[in-house]
């Protein structure tokens, strides 16, 4: 007996990420979207803002973004893994308020940044432990830590403000790359991004991060070790969040208890309206930088129409909702177009299959 096999049945694929053309897994995406809505509004604004048109408000925006930028790198590995990490600003705040207060007792800026940063790597440890190890939500953990985090560099500085720095090094957090409209902070930036980039879609720990999301018990019995991922996230988080607090006191020329208070909150915003899913498993850095950029230029095209915070911060809010719920949405049409292709072409079930090849069994 004799049995055929359908050639279309062993050619189809079984991923349905790969199972479109290239071209269409590229452009059909949340991310495409948002750098092509980043490149509308810019060109846009240039040519309806007037004031926004000009090298010098290019400068202004990255500088004003940077700190966004550099905290939403390891904040978007934390969300894919289904975490969150909202103390980020605090930490930003406690590294500014030391790096003030150690400079008034004799440090050195260098010797003072260093300080921050440690300081913020142990504060990112304090958060990894509690979640990856102990195994209280980040939610819930993070909300604390913010709230201690906030009152230990209130506490250190009080209503006090350091503001005597050096000129050299708040002229560095503003200098420019030469004779272009781009701030030295990019280079960092651009370091931070590309190492973020290799590590989370080059690299075997950037396929944990993603596993994790989806599922973190299907992940550990992958042999993905879920606690030390975790764990090493919120810890850069915490040092990435210093180094933001660094620049932040360098580029303003002030240490402040509240410095960077509701920071967090846009940070999560740009990372959600990036692509990442809230729901953990889902989201690429390119979508998450163009999401921070978008938020950036719409902010200042608006500032420059005179156009007050509170409208902004509504508009920003539309627009982090309606990304959450795209997620949904196109989750459900997914789900509906793909259940109409099965019933619309669907093939023979296996009865028939068995007795046609029976029949042709016979035949011979």
């Amino acid at each position: 007996m004799t049995i055929t096999t359908d050639p279309a049945t062993t050619a189809t694929r079984t991923y349905a990420s790969y199972a479109k053309p290239l071209w269409q897994r590229v452009i059909a995406t949340r991310e495409f979207a948002v750098i092509a809505l980043l490149l509308i509004v810019f060109f846009y604004s240039r040519s309806e803002v007037p004031a926004f048109d000009g090298p010098l408000t290019v400068y202004y925006l990255l500088l004003d973004l940077a700190p966004i930028l550099l905290i939403a790198l390891p904040m978007t590995l934390i969300i894919i893994t289904g975490e969150i990490d909202l103390s980020v600003a605090s930490t930003v705040g406690l590294s500014s308020v030391l790096v003030g207060d150690l400079h008034q007792h004799g440090w050195s800026i260098p010797s003072a940044a260093i300080a921050a940063i440690v300081v913020g790597i142990l504060c990112g440890a304090f958060n990894g432990f509690l979640v990856a190890y102990v195994g209280l939500p980040s939610l819930a953990v993070t909300i604390g830590t913010l709230a201690l985090y906030r009152g230990l560099a209130v506490g250190i500085l009080g209503t006090t403000a350091v503001t005597d720095f050096p000129e050299k090094w708040t002229d560095l957090a503003k200098e420019r790359i030469g004779d272009s409209s781009y701030p030295v902070i990019i280079i960092p930036f651009l370091v931070l991004a590309i190492f973020f980039v290799l590590l989370l879609h080059f690299t075997s720990f950037g396929r944990g991060v993603f596993d994790i999301g989806l599922n973190d018990e299907a992940a550990h019995f992958s042999g993905v070790n879920v606690a030390r991922t975790k764990f090493l996230l919120f810890v850069m988080a915490g040092a990435v969040s210093a180094f933001a607090g660094v620049y932040f006191t360098l580029r303003f020329g002030s240490a402040r208890g509240d410095n960077a208070t509701g920071m967090e909150l846009r940070v999560i915003a740009a990372v959600l309206l990036g692509g990442v899913s809230i729901f953990g498993g889902r989201g690429a850095l390119h979508g998450v930088i163009a999401g921070v950029l978008l938020i950036g230029v719409i902010s200042s095209a608006l500032r420059l129409e005179d156009v007050t915070d509170n409208i902004i911060n509504i508009i920003i809010g539309l627009l982090l909702v309606i990304s959450v719920m795209s997620t949904s949405f196109l989750s459900v049409v997914t789900r509906a177009t793909t259940g109409i292709k099965k019933r619309g072409g669907s093939r023979p079930d296996e009865r028939q299959q068995l007795a046609s090849a029976h029949t042709e069994g016979k035949n011979e």
